[in-house]
Order: C-alpha cells, then sequence, then structure tokens
C-alpha cells in the first residue's frame, strides 16, 4: 500500500482523510497538524505522498512545498486548499506541485487525484490549472475584474448563473446539491455586493467584457 503522510490543522478533516484513505489502496502513516513536524519528521515516516493543507501553523503546505524541494526531496507533494491566492498558485506550479485540489471536491476526487499522482502523473484542479495558465501568460492584474474577490468554485458558479441556469441545473453541472448552490451564491453576494442573481448575472458579463478578457 501507498504511504501517505497527512497534515491539517483541522481535525476534523485529519479524520476525514483518514476515513476516506481507510478503505483504499493508501495508508496513512502519520497524522499531522503543522508544517514544521512534517519537516522534523519525514524521514521518521518516509512516506511516498505527502497531502497537506496550504494554510497551517508554523509552516504553510507551499512553504513545505518549498523546503523539501531546497533539499532535493522530489517525492510526490499534494496540496489541499479552501482557496488560494494568485501569488501562492503560481509558485505552487511553479515548485512542481504533484497535486493541487480544492477542499470542496476533496470527497470526491481526493483518491483520483492520489491515484494520478501515484502514476506519477499531475493532478491540479482544472479551474485552478487554467487561472495559472493565464497567470503565467498574462501576468496577474486581475485586481480591477468585476469577478475577482471570488474564488475559482464560485467563479464556475457565477459563470453558469451568468448562462442563465437555475440552482437546480447548477447543482446538477458540479455535483452539488441545489441548497448548497443557495450558500455560495449567498457567500458571492456578500463579497461582490449584489443583492441578486440578476445583479450577479450583470457582473458576469462585465467581467466576460473586460479588456483583460478580451
Amino acid at each position: 500500500m501507498t504511504r501517505v503522510l497527512i497534515a491539517d490543522d483541522h481535525p476534523l478533516v485529519l479524520s476525514g482523510i483518514e476515513s476516506v484513505l481507510g478503505s483504499s489502496g493508501f495508508r496513512v502513516v502519520a497524522a499531522l497538524n503543522n508544517g514544521v513536524e512534517i519537516l522534523d519528521r519525514v524521514a521518521e515516516f518516509n512516506p511516498e505522498i505527502l497531502l497537506l493543507d496550504i494554510n497551517m501553523p508554523g509552516r504553510t503546505g507551499l512553504e513545505v512545498l518549498r523546503s523539501l524541494r531546497e533539499r532535493g526531496d522530489k517525492r510526490p507533494v499534494v496540496l489541499l486548499s479552501a482557496e488560494i491566492d494568485d501569488r501562492n498558485l503560481i509558485e505552487a506550479l511553479q515548485l512542481g506541485v504533484n497535486g493541487l485540489i480544492l477542499k470542496d471536491d476533496a470527497p470526491g476526487m481526493l483518491l483520483a487525484c492520489l491515484a494520478q499522482v501515484q502514476r506519477g502523473q499531475r493532478w491540479v484542479d482544472r479551474n485552478l490549472l487554467e487561472r495559472g495558465l493565464d497567470l503565467t501568460l498574462n501576468g496577474p492584474g486581475n485586481e480591477d475584474t468585476p469577478l475577482a474577490a471570488l474564488t475559482p468554485r464560485e467563479t464556475t458558479i457565477a459563470r453558469l448563473v451568468g448562462r442563465g441556469m437555475r440552482n437546480k441545473d447548477i447543482g446538477a453541472e458540479l455535483g452539488l446539491t441545489e441548497g448548497t448552490v443557495k450558500v455560495w451564491l449567498h457567500r458571492m453576494y456578500e463579497k461582490l455586493g449584489a443583492n441578486n442573481r440578476t445583479e450577479l448575472a450583470l457582473l458576469v458579463h462585465s467581467d466576460e467584457h473586460s479588456p483583460r478578457n478580451l
């Protein structure tokens, strides 16, 4: 079985990951809650894959990745993130992160991600990869776009709203319940200062026609 070291400062997340991996072809050799301990003990546990939260106390998952690469340690690293800013996304890709997965997608995608990484391939969330490529080609410069405050998943939902899709259809498209879509939308309204889906759709259309996207 493939040995995996997991690290996250949220106990519930750790237990959830252990549960998912418990019935798979992966064996958790250590479950840690901070980045400093990872670097101190990685030789002791000798994992074949590291699965790390990108935001942890002491050292973040990204800092651990950077330190491992500086040491010449090339073992696969998969980063888990609730959201990731442009600077960290670009650095993770430049450091050769082997997997990058959003926590909202982890329950359904984690095993597929780890299996692909185990085969020596890279697994990066499609939206994050497209965003990273866009940033690499065009530079950051997206702070003034209407949807700049949204995470990749929120941006996806916003664009589906812009296409006139109902919450039920959006949920079916993304594998979410209709109630979950509603929760996401209310969070997005607060971020963007929108009052309803009509205003959100207008922001989407404005973003699509902004100079950066022409």
